[in-house]
C-alpha cells in the first residue's frame, strides 16, 4: 500500500477552512488568519494576502465575510456577502 500525501498550500489550507465554515452566518478574516497561522507557523504570507485568499475562497463558495482583521487605516468592521 502506498501513501500520497499531498503539501499544504497557504491557498488549499484558506479554501479548506472556508468550507468548514459553510454553514456559518459569517467567517471571520481575523479569526481564519489565526486558525491558519496556528496551523502553518512558518507561513510567509502577510496577513493582507491571506484576507485575500480567504475572500476569494468565500466569494467562490457564497459565504458572508466579516473583514475584521485590524489594519491600519481602521479597525471597523466590514460585513459583505
Amino acid at each position: 500500500m502506498t501513501h500520497a500525501f499531498h503539501a499544504l498550500t497557504v491557498e488549499r489550507a484558506a479554501e479548506a477552512y472556508v468550507r468548514s465554515r459553510g454553514k456559518a452566518r459569517f467567517l471571520s478574516i481575523a479569526q481564519a488568519i489565526r486558525a491558519i497561522r496556528t496551523l502553518m507557523p512558518a507561513c510567509k504570507a502577510t496577513d493582507r494576502e491571506l484576507e485575500e485568499l480567504l475572500a476569494q475562497a468565500c466569494i467562490t463558495h457564497g459565504v458572508a465575510i466579516a473583514f475584521d482583521a485590524g489594519t491600519a487605516g481602521g479597525s471597523q468592521t466590514r460585513l459583505h456577502s
